[in-house]
């Protein structure tokens, strides 16, 4: 962390309105608002200056910097480490499970990097260091950092806004990876600021005049081209290829040693002059004159770091040497680089020096991409299979580690990579066996692109050729074309699709198992599949979730299986967190959002949406609708429910069709608006779909009785009562009996209902069934008996959060003649849901702290969040906080 810097002396022309920015946010954090800045402009329009000059200005700051390089794109965190070197003496402050974590990411200890306890642990270090003063953070050439760095940077920019914590940016358009920051464009000066710029030089004025024009506004050229005397080529060259070009020039001046030098420190990314002198000299060249020489030029500077003046006047010394010096520089640089302190920079030199296949670079290289992808580098373990497949001399490994590398950019999201990739590999040579793995990752390609339906035909004929060669392995492409289907939200017609295919088509299996239970459901109905799907949801030697989770979903729902709902939820979670997954993490927040609202406890629900929001804006991704528009429809809130069911029809594949007809009939219900329950309900349950069908049908009865849809709630009322039936639980064959009393008017069924709901933990659907039964009862002129379950309805779905139904039992108890009391919870929807989330951890007995790292944010942001909640709810402490009538149910939190 480097002193307080003086201030500057050398004005910047033209820049009035980019110093205000930055002097703006140097002033915010000064006063303990954090914030980011992301200055945006082309090579050499003057962005490292800004940041040397808000250096200058950061008066009392402490600061932290790092600078990208291209050489170091495919390390992860090596950016990281870079910006965190500095502050590791404070080190003693961070928590030890965030201690070691980044001790994990920069490689001092063993173990995979979980990538959100990383941007925890760095927010942790970066908000603790400036608890003593304001803390400045300088990222130059952010778009040569490496994916695992900019992900951690921009999720910590973002949550700094209650610590005094500045974080500026410089990059080159487009800024694609910071975008969700504030940014500013650096652009070209105007002509008076470019004349006064080179107001330093004697220049002759028309020779002044023609650079002017030459330069285009950009600085950096207006400060090289005079050294070429204002003669600089001409033509329609951008202004930093011209800048290049003056980089150049200086170099092809240089004696050959000299040059040499300059290649060689160019190759090497860490600027550490131990490695560079000892590669010189084996280079045969003379450092100290060759030194010299390079050093006169003002291209780089030779001290305690190797430092180019440019990012440019790098790539200028690279570029200008031939193909055999750069090959040589490597070769030199591996060589003096330790193999058991830095393998993977000694393996990725190895493999630059080399010009053909060569079997032990290769596996050189594949071990480095097994190390890169134990420490959470996906990316770097894809661009390390990548080079190695192609040093690989023989035709086999060459082909297994080219789609493993496929696999790899998968992994890292990189769709585009992973199929440009793929259309080198040839599948006519190949056999049966071989050609499926090929056709199962273009399936897997295609599932990535929105617009590209292919996914499941592909991986379903990727099972048909494995079918006479590997029956196991062509059942496995089947089911995972199910589950891929239902992870991206294509679920429809996709899965019927898939599986009437796979009724014609599969191998038989040594077991019954989850396919062979989905054909029984598509082809016999869930009479005849229940017991097939309880086999195969539990049975076989573990749970289906650890392998299948999204099917697994699907299947316990329509078991009314409330345990397995949660056991799934928990199970993602908890290998969303252990191995760094953040698809596993946010499917399974969303499943425990899901479970939450089934059962009631609201606050449980905001929780877990609000932990999935931060993590997918982690991601730069937006959150996952289905888990949010359940929630607003048990709320009753119309507007949100709408804008969250747009959002969905926006995702991939026009979102989750049956999820999102059923929240939208269950929204309709409770704010008693039955036609529109009753249109989307059918749309749910029409012929083609295969899941969620059991949750949508007590729905599809309610809004079929009251548009006077005999028949409808009919036929919806037998397909519940079989469902019930073939998979008994108090919960199913509650609703069922609810269902049954609407739909015959006998009291019975409806005495069974809250008999049944009253041993179930669907509390929102037992106060349904107390709702129901009163409405009946006020109908029939008993009111004091309606009173008493309508007094119990209204109760439990406030309580539930469940504020449509209960503002229709609150009407009705109006009717009845009753004075209805203050709705519970009322205080409690003053709350933005980030606030619930807050309280309901602290209700619970977290502290800030631990409540920072579950909804990733810093200690202060949840100190400022109890701020706000204080006031909103008239408490000043903890303790009233817990007592609070509206928040004492907040401590099921899991």
């Amino acid at each position: 962390m480097s002193a307080t810097p003086a201030p500057a002396s050398t004005p910047l022309v033209g820049r009035t309105r980019e110093l205000a920015a930055i002097s703006a946010v140097l002033g915010a954090a000064r006063e303990g608002r954090g914030g980011a800045l992301v200055l945006t402009g082309e090579p050499g329009a003057g962005k490292s200056a800004l940041l040397d000059r808000a250096l200058a200005d950061a008066t009392g700051f402490a600061v932290a910097r790092a600078t990208g390089a291209e050489f170091e794109r495919d390390f992860p965190y090596a950016g990281l480490a870079q910006l965190c070197v500095p502050l590791l003496p404070h080190l003693d402050r961070v928590s030890p499970h965030h201690r070691e974590a980044l001790g994990v990411a920069f490689g001092l200890a063993e173990g995979a990097p979980d990538p959100f306890r990383v941007g925890l642990a760095t927010l942790e270090l970066l908000t603790s260091t400036a608890r003593a003063r304001p803390l400045l953070c300088l990222v130059d050439d952010a778009h040569w950092l490496d994916p695992d760095s900019t992900t951690v940077l921009t999720f910590l920019a973002r949550r700094i806004a209650a610590d005094p914590v500045a974080v500026l940016f410089a990059t080159r358009p487009p800024a694609t990876d910071l975008d969700r920051l504030p940014g500013l464009p650096v652009a070209g000066l105007g002509d008076d600021a470019a004349r006064a710029l080179l107001g330093a030089f004697p220049l002759d004025e028309r020779v002044r005049e023609r650079l002017v024009a030459e330069a285009r506004g950009n600085p950096l050229a207006l400060l090289e081209l005079p050294r070429a005397g204002g003669f600089a080529p001409p033509g329609p060259a951008s202004a930093s290829t011209r800048v290049e070009l003056g980089f150049r020039r200086r170099l092809d001046a240089l004696p050959a040693p000299a040059r040499l030098l300059l290649t060689t420190a160019s190759a090497d990314p860490t600027g550490d002059p131990d490695l560079l002198w000892p590669a010189a000299r084996l280079l045969g060249v003379d450092v100290r004159q060759a030194g010299a020489d390079a050093a006169a030029t003002e291209l780089a500077e030779f001290g305690a770091r190797i430092r180019f003046c440019h990012p440019l006047a790098r790539s200028a010394a690279y570029r200008a040497a031939s193909p055999d010096e750069r090959r040589r520089a490597h070769g030199a640089l591996a060589e003096v680089t330790d193999p058991l302190l830095a393998p993977d920079r000694r393996a990725w030199h190895r493999a630059q020096a080399t010009t053909s296949p060569d079997a032990e670079v290769a596996t050189d290289l594949e071990r480095c991409a097994s190390r890169a992808q134990a420490r959470g580098g996906v990316a770097a373990a894809a661009a390390f299979l990548e080079r190695s497949a192609a040093l690989s001399p023989d035709a086999g490994p060459r082909l297994a580690r080219t789609l493993a590398a496929v696999r790899a950019h998968l992994d890292a999201g990189d769709g585009d990579a992973a199929s440009t990739l793929l259309g080198t590999v040839d599948p006519a040579p190949l056999d049966e066996s071989r050609r499926a793995s090929v056709e199962l990752l273009r399936g897997r390609v295609a599932f990535t692109r929105p617009d590209d339906g292919s996914g499941p035909a592909l991986m379903v004929g990727a099972a048909e050729r494995l079918s006479s060669v590997d029956a196991e392995r062509a059942r496995d492409c089947l089911v995972e074309a199910i589950e891929t289907s239902l992870l991206v939200g294509r679920g429809g017609g996709v899965v019927d699709e898939v599986v009437n295919r796979a009724a014609r088509t599969a191998p038989p299996s040594a077991r019954p198992d989850v396919l062979d239970a989905l054909i029984t459901l598509s082809r016999g109905g869930y009479r005849v599949a229940a017991p097939a799907l309880e086999a195969a949801l539990h049975g076989n030697g573990s749970p289906l979730w650890t392998r299948w989770p999204a099917i697994s979903v699907m299947v316990a729902a329509e078991l009314w299986d409330l345990d397995a709902l949660a056991a799934i939820a928990e199970h993602l979670v908890t290998t969303g967190r252990d191995l760094g997954s953040p698809v596993a993490l946010r499917l399974g927040l969303a499943q425990r959002a899901t479970c939450a609202t089934l059962v009631g406890d609201v606050a449980v629900a905001f929780a877990a949406t609000a932990e999935e929001e931060a993590v997918a804006d982690a991601l730069g991704e937006p959150p996952l609708a289905h888990p949010r528009l359940h929630l607003a429809a048990l709320r009753g809130r119309r507007a949100d429910a709408l804008e969250l069911a747009e959002s969905a029809n926006r995702g991939p594949g026009g979102g989750r069709v049956t999820n999102l007809h059923w929240t939208t009939a269950l929204l309709a219900n409770g704010l008693g608006d039955h036609p529109a329950a009753l249109a989307a309900a059918r749309e749910a349950t029409a012929p083609s779909r295969l899941f969620l069908v059991g949750a949508v049908l007590p729905e599809l009865v309610e809004a079929a009785v009251r548009c006077g849809e005999d028949a409808v709630a009919a036929e919806a009322l037998e397909a519940l009562t079989e469902r019930a039936e073939a998979s008994p639980t108090p919960s199913g064959l509650g609703v069922a009996a609810c269902a049954r009393g609407l739909v015959t008017g006998e009291e019975e069924h409806y005495r069974d209902a809250v008999d049944l709901l009253a041993r179930s933990p669907l509390v929102p659907y037992r106060a349904r069934a107390h709702l129901l039964y009163g409405e009946w009862l006020r109908r029939k002129g008993r009111r004091r008996d309606a009173v008493a379950h309508l007094g119990s309805a209204h109760e439990l779905l406030s309580a539930s959060g469940a504020e449509g139904f209960a503002r229709r039992a609150e009407n009705e108890l109006r009717a009845a003649g009753e004075r209805v009391d203050r709705r519970a919870g009322a205080d409690r929807e003053k709350l933005t849901a980030q606030e619930v989330a807050v309280a309901g951890l602290v209700v619970g007995g977290a502290t800030s702290q631990e409540v920072a790292v579950q909804l990733f944010v810093s200690k202060r942001t949840v100190d400022a969040h109890l701020r706000n909640i204080f006031r909103k709810l008239g408490i000043t402490s903890r303790r009233q906080l817990k007592d609070h009538p509206d928040l004492v149910a907040l401590d099921r939190l899991p």
